[in-house]
C-alpha cells in the first residue's frame, strides 16, 4: 500500500514538473483559445456589415452613388429591306420598314463639378453625402450616317433626343437646365435611357427637328445633383475634360482614369482629367445596343477616415501570435526562475488577451482606431501586470513581463500603421523576438543529465 502511494506521489510529481507535459498543456490551451478568436473576427465582420447597412440606408433616403454619362445624341432612322415571299407558288416582294437608333458622342465635352460635402450621423456611424453643381458643355460635329449607308430621307429627325445618364434620379433637386445659344429645352426623366452599361435611369431631352438643318450642335447643361460617397463620370466625348473641386480633406481619386492634375489641402481639393477617344474602349458612334459604356468610370470618392474595422481585423489576425508570445514569456519565466504557474492562470491570461480585441473594436467605433488601440493596450497590460503579481511574486519579474507585453503591442501597432512595409517590419521583428528567446533559453537544460562519476586511479605497485 505504501509502495502504491509512493508510485502515485512520484507520478503526480512528474506531471507537475515535466516540461513536456507543460508544453502540451500550453499547446492545448492555444487550440482552445482559437475558438473565441474566431468569434472576435466574426464580430468585426458583423459590425462592419452593420456600418455598411447604415450607409446604404442613409444613401437610399438621400441619394446613392452618382455616375453621370453623356450627353449622348440619339437619332432614330428607318431601315428599309426588300423581302421575297411566295404565295400560292407566286413570288412577290414585300417592303419591310424597321426603326433603329443611332447614337453619337460629342466631339468636345467639358464638365465642371462643384461638390459641397457634409457628414450625416446615424447612431455611431457617419455617412458622407454631398450636394453638387455640375456644368456640362458639349459640342457635336457632323453626324455621319454614311458610315451605315443610311440616306438622309430615312433619318427621323423629329424624334431626335439628347440622353444624359444619371444613376439615381432621386438626387436631382432642381430642374435641369439645358440650353443652346438663346434656346432652352425641356427634359423628362426616363427609367431606361438606352445607354448600355451605365444603368437604366437618366433624363431625356426630346427635339422636334424638321430636318438636318434644324440640328443644334452646342449644348450647355446645368445639374444640381445630390449623392453619397462618390461622384463618377463616363468620358462620353471624343475629347473629355473634367474638373471637380470641393471642400473635403480626404478625397480619393479612383476609377479607370487617374487625374491629370490634383491638389489637396486641409479643407479643399481640386482635380482635373483629360480623356481622349484613344483612351477608352468604345467608339464615337454606334447603332442600337451594339456598344457598352461600362468600365470607364472615374471620379472622386469622399472618404471618411473611419477604417477601424479594417485595422481591427488586421490586428485580430495577430491575436494567436500575441497569445503565443505571452505564453512563451511566462513559460521561460517558469523554467529559468523556478516559478510555478498553473494552467488556469494561463487560461485567464489568454482570455484577457482575447477580450482585448472586443475592447479595441467597441472603443474604436466611438473614438477612432489609434485612440482605441492606446486605451485597450494600456488597460490590458495594466490588468496583466496586476494579475501577474499573484504568481510571479518578484517585482522585477512583474515589471519584465509587463514591459514585454507592452513591446509586443507597440510592435503590432507599428505593423498595422506601416501598410507598405508591414511584411518587412513583421519579419524583422519576429526574427529579433526568436533571437531573444533563443538567447534567454540558452542555459536551460531540457533533459536531466547524469551526474559525472569521479573515479580515482590507483597505480599498481
Amino acid at each position: 500500500m505504501d509502495n502504491n502511494l509512493s508510485l502515485l506521489d512520484r507520478f503526480n510529481k512528474w506531471l507537475s514538473e515535466s516540461i513536456m507535459i507543460k508544453l502540451i498543456s500550453i499547446g492545448v490551451l492555444m487550440l482552445v483559445l482559437l475558438i473565441p478568436s474566431s468569434f472576435v473576427e466574426d464580430l468585426i465582420y458583423e459590425r462592419q456589415a452593420r456600418a455598411d447597412g447604415v450607409i446604404a440606408e442613409v444613401a437610399s433616403k438621400w441619394a446613392a452613388h452618382q455616375t453621370i454619362t453623356g450627353p449622348v445624341l440619339r437619332i432614330p432612322y428607318k431601315q428599309i429591306e426588300s423581302v421575297k415571299e411566295w404565295t400560292n407558288g407566286v413570288e412577290h416582294t414585300r417592303i419591310v420598314e424597321t426603326v433603329h437608333y443611332a447614337y453619337f458622342l460629342a466631339d468636345d465635352l467639358a464638365i465642371d463639378g462643384k461638390v459641397s460635402p457634409e457628414v450625416l450621423h446615424r447612431g455611431i456611424f457617419d455617412v458622407s453625402v454631398y450636394d453638387s453643381k455640375i456644368s456640362l458643355k458639349a459640342s457635336f460635329g457632323e453626324l455621319n450616317f454614311d458610315k451605315w449607308k443610311i440616306p438622309n430621307e430615312q433619318v427621323i429627325w423629329t424624334d431626335a433626343a439628347l440622353l444624359i445618364g444619371i444613376t439615381d434620379l432621386q438626387g436631382i433637386h432642381e430642374n435641369p437646365g439645358i440650353h443652346s445659344d438663346n434656346m432652352s429645352f425641356e427634359s423628362e426623366s426616363s427609367a431606361n435611357v438606352g445607354l448600355v452599361g451605365t444603368g437604366t435611369t437618366g433624363i431625356v431631352v426630346p427635339f422636334d427637328w424638321k430636318s438636318k438643318d434644324d440640328m443644334v450642335k452646342n449644348f450647355s447643361i446645368d445639374l444640381e445633383l445630390k449623392g453619397s460617397e462618390q461622384l463618377y463620370f463616363i468620358p462620353a466625348g471624343k475629347t473629355t475634360s473634367v474638373s471637380v473641386s470641393g471642400s473635403w480633406a480626404s478625397p480619393s481619386f479612383d476609377g479607370k482614369m487617374l487625374p491629370t492634375t490634383r491638389s489637396i489641402t486641409d479643407s479643399v481639393f481640386n482635380a482635373t482629367w483629360k480623356v481622349l477617344s484613344f483612351n477608352r474602349p468604345f467608339a464615337d458612334q454606334w447603332t442600337d445596343d451594339n456598344q457598352t459604356l461600362s468600365g470607364t468610370e472615374f471620379g472622386v470618392r469622399l472618404l471618411i477616415p473611419a477604417d477601424q474595422y479594417q485595422k481591427s481585423m488586421r490586428t485580430a489576425k495577430y491575436e494567436v501570435l500575441i497569445i503565443l508570445l505571452a505564453f512563451t514569456a511566462l513559460f521561460l519565466v517558469e523554467i529559468t526562475r523556478k516559478v510555478r504557474i498553473h494552467p488556469f492562470q494561463y487560461i485567464l491570461v489568454g482570455i484577457a488577451l482575447t477580450i482585448y480585441y472586443t475592447l479595441l473594436l467597441s472603443i474604436s467605433e466611438h473614438m477612432g482606431y489609434n485612440v482605441a488601440y492606446a486605451i485597450s493596450s494600456i488597460a490590458t497590460v495594466l490588468l496583466l501586470s496586476l494579475y501577474s503579481m499573484t504568481f510571479l511574486r518578484a517585482k522585477g519579474l512583474v515589471v519584465l513581463f509587463s514591459s514585454v507585453m507592452a513591446v509586443f503591442y507597440v510592435f503590432i501597432f507599428v505593423i498595422i500603421q506601416a501598410e507598405d512595409f508591414s511584411l518587412l517590419i513583421g519579419s524583422v521583428g519576429l526574427f529579433m523576438i526568436i533571437s531573444v528567446v533563443m538567447y534567454f533559453s540558452r542555459n536551460i537544460r531540457w533533459y536531466k543529465e547524469a551526474e559525472p562519476v569521479e573515479t580515482s586511479s590507483t597505480s599498481a605497485v
